[in-house]
């Protein structure tokens, strides 16, 4: 079976990272908007958005992320996907306040959890509320999968149409609280999918470089970026987001995996053209 080409997703900047974990992170608007142009020069199709506000704080502010999007589109064809997850503790209607600039994805995450040392909240009432205002606006979910019970409640949401019937799936891999990121993990998950599913890992520190290495060869799709791992070896830090990326274009050379562009990602998605 012929792999489809790759598409890299980067996650620029998170919520939970400042300046005092890696001086190299993005904070200003403008500062986010140039690592996520310089990611997909690198070969990144999609960056996963967050933003900040003034002080340096997660926001959910939509002209926060409208000014962010127009930065960026005015530089560089790209797919944005806004996270509607914002930062722990972010009420549901502020989550959901970005998803009313109509852009092309937008994160749903499937389930509660211990999140480190802090509890994320994605109660029955939170994921329906998220999934029918990405209905509303016409937004691609990317499903956010942390755990195996939140797989299993996707399939129980896709029986009662609680959740749209097209989307993508992100595992998100070895965060405190959620299943672990090594291979095994992510094969217990795929074993459950259909095989038409689309689906990427994100693998947290550590687990990045094995599960995207492993999700190249096997003809899956990847996320990368500050988010996930601000180090680029063993306490060695990433200097860019550009650098992670591109770090998944080497490995994808050697293993004979085409790059996706844009375009290509929208074909593969499901997500009309623009």
């Amino acid at each position: 079976m012929t792999k489809p080409p790759l598409i890299i997703t980067c996650a620029v900047v998170g919520a939970e990272l400042s300046r005092q974990d890696t001086p190299h992170l993005p904070i200003t608007p403008q500062e986010i908007a140039q690592s996520a142009i310089e990611a997909v020069a690198a070969g990144a199709s999609i960056i996963h958005l967050h933003v900040r506000d003034k002080k340096g704080l997660p926001s959910q502010e939509s002209n926060i992320f409208r000014q962010v999007s127009e930065l960026i589109k005015q530089e560089c064809d790209c797919i944005l996907q806004y996270s509607t997850g914002g930062a722990v503790g972010t009420p549901v209607e502020a989550r959901c306040a970005p998803l009313k600039l109509k852009p092309e994805m937008a994160t749903l995450s499937m389930g509660s959890m211990n999140f480190g040392r802090e509890i994320f909240e994605n109660s029955e009432q939170t994921i329906c509320t998220i999934a029918k205002t990405l209905q509303q606006y016409g937004v691609v979910p990317e499903l956010e999968i942390f755990d195996a019970g939140m797989l299993e409640s996707t399939f129980r949401y896709l029986k009662r149409s609680d959740i749209p019937a097209q989307f993508h799936i992100d595992f998100v891999l070895g965060v405190p609280g959620g299943i672990g990121g090594e291979v095994e993990d992510l094969l217990y998950l795929l074993n459950k999918l259909p095989p038409e599913q689309s689906w990427s890992v994100a693998g947290i520190g550590r687990f990045q470089l094995p599960l995207t290495a492993h999700a190249i060869a096997i003809g899956g799709h990847v996320r990368t970026g500050f988010e996930d791992n601000i180090y680029y070896q063993k306490r060695v830090l990433a200097t860019s987001n550009a650098q992670l990326v591109e770090r998944v274009v080497n490995l994808a050379g050697e293993l004979n995996r085409p790059i996706a562009s844009p375009v290509e990602a929208r074909e593969i998605l499901h997500i009309p053209a623009l």
